[in-house]
């Protein structure tokens, strides 16, 4: 007997549950921004630089552990397929949502190329300053190139890279093209290229609740997505390109976005997964 026969109205019935769900997470939030990141930020000082946990850098070490605790508080549980490189990486992901920084940040520390606008909203732009974010301003020649110049010096000092090669977010619905030009710094520093898939939800079924809406801003996201119910999410670390394994920076971008897109059709996941939050 459906809930409609028995006298349950399921728009009503599904208000009171995200109502319930704002009811437990935004306290959670709010401990989360106003207790745990001012311990996070005391350990951070110059005088914790240099400490290392398990071989991995304290504050990198922090920074997964902050951002895993903030997928929780969404209820988001990162399952990971894979093993990030360590050392100098360019990692290539597709892009539906300000979260895919967070997901990515839970499981390996790396210096984002985003939009400048990123920088203005409320938390997640201060904390993506605080993770090293290399801003680009869209549509301007002069920025690109001094990003490809911040990316070749960090990954010749040995630091990791994440970039999304679309250029913007998409609807959930498809991997559009990658731009080639951002591939640019991985060639000239001869450092391997990673791809990441993203999948929210089983077999990406949540894939187009997480995306941004037509007309909606960061803040709307941010607040639908505190509402939704719990997702999995897939963190799919592929097969990386290594120097020399492809002609040129266009051939990269093609090899990277075909692997991505063979895992976000896969109508399953592999075995041997593991949960990473």
């Amino acid at each position: 007997m459906s809930r409609a026969s028995r006298g349950i109205d399921p728009v009503a019935s599904g208000g009171i549950a995200r109502a319930l769900r704002y009811l437990w997470r935004v306290p959670l939030l709010a401990w989360h921004v106003l207790v745990d990141l001012p311990l996070v930020l005391l350990l951070l000082s110059p005088l914790t630089r240099g400490l290392r946990i398990g071989g991995k850098r304290l504050d990198h070490h922090l920074v997964n552990l902050w951002s895993g605790g903030l997928l929780r508080v969404f209820g988001l549980r990162v399952r990971r397929f894979g093993t990030p490189l360590d050392g100098a990486v360019v990692f290539v992901a597709n892009h539906v949502s300000w979260v895919d920084i967070v997901v990515l940040h839970s499981q390996r520390m790396m210096g984002f190329v985003a939009k400048r606008e990123i920088a203005g909203w409320p938390v997640v732009g201060w904390l993506a300053a605080r993770g090293e974010t290399i801003f680009h301003q869209r549509g301007s020649q002069e920025s690109l190139g001094g990003v490809l110049h911040e990316m070749l010096a960090r990954l010749r000092a040995g630091r990791s890279v994440g970039v999304f090669p679309e250029g913007r977010t998409r609807d959930g619905r498809e991997v559009g093209p990658f731009h080639a030009r951002i591939f640019l710094a991985a060639v000239e520093a001869s450092a391997p290229v990673q791809p990441v898939a993203l999948r929210y939800g089983a077999g990406g079924d949540a894939q187009t609740r997480v995306a941004f809406q037509p007309g909606e801003s960061f803040a709307g996201n941010f607040l639908r997505l505190l509402g939704e119910p719990a997702h999995a999410v897939e963190v799919h670390f592929l097969a990386p390109i290594l120097p020399g394994d492809a002609d040129g920076r266009r051939r990269i971008a093609e090899c990277a976005r075909e692997r991505i897109v063979a895992v976000m059709q896969a109508p399953t996941s592999p075995a041997g997964s593991r949960d990473r939050e």
